[in-house]
């Protein structure tokens, strides 16, 4: 599976009157998911309702990413009253690489590798120039996003001043 790098149909998004090239909502929404975890929980699981009021992701949307998070490690989740999610790991250790591959595959701009090693190569691969262009774009976007930390994203909110929530008291009768 390759990078879903989608030309957005409805609404367009454009600069210069080119339309963009962008990541799907799913790695988006998986991130900012990932981050409102980390940032609000202080230790405590959080809740699919909270995370999508606070981010305004669909819940049904947050299950099925929260599933492949899931799978791939990057969180764990408890049922019922006192559940919600959790990461597995420190914030620091997990990148935004990560997040966008397990949700969508290898970042790649265009599928080249993936289909050199399914089988289904154009048959100008081995005698494309271009193909240089877009690994190495590849590797890139990859190094980038793999430099960028769930805990850079949760400093970066303390330093915009993004408010915490105010904590819940629990009552015991």
């Amino acid at each position: 599976m390759t990078l879903s790098i989608e030309y957005n149909i409805y609404p367009k998004h454009y600069l210069f009157g080119k339309e963009l090239m962008k990541l799907s909502n799913r790695s988006q929404y998986g991130v900012r998911a990932l981050f409102d975890v980390a940032y609000f929980s202080e230790g405590r699981r959080v809740q699919i309702h909270a995370i999508s009021r606070r981010q305004g992701i669909s819940r049904r949307f947050l299950e099925q990413i929260f599933y492949s998070l899931k799978k791939a490690g990057l969180v764990e989740s408890k049922r019922g009253p006192k559940g919600g999610y959790l990461l597995t790991r420190p914030p620091g250790e997990i990148t935004i690489g990560k997040i966008i591959r397990v949700l969508e595959g290898p970042i790649e701009p265009v599928p080249c590798k993936t289909m050199e090693q399914d089988g289904s190569a154009c048959k100008y691969m081995e005698k494309c120039v271009t193909r240089m262009v877009w690994d190495e774009a590849g590797m890139m976007i990859s190094r980038y996003f793999d430099s960028i930390t769930i805990q850079d994203l949760c400093l970066r909110a303390d330093q915009m001043g993004l408010e915490k929530e105010e904590k819940m008291m629990m009552y015991n009768i």
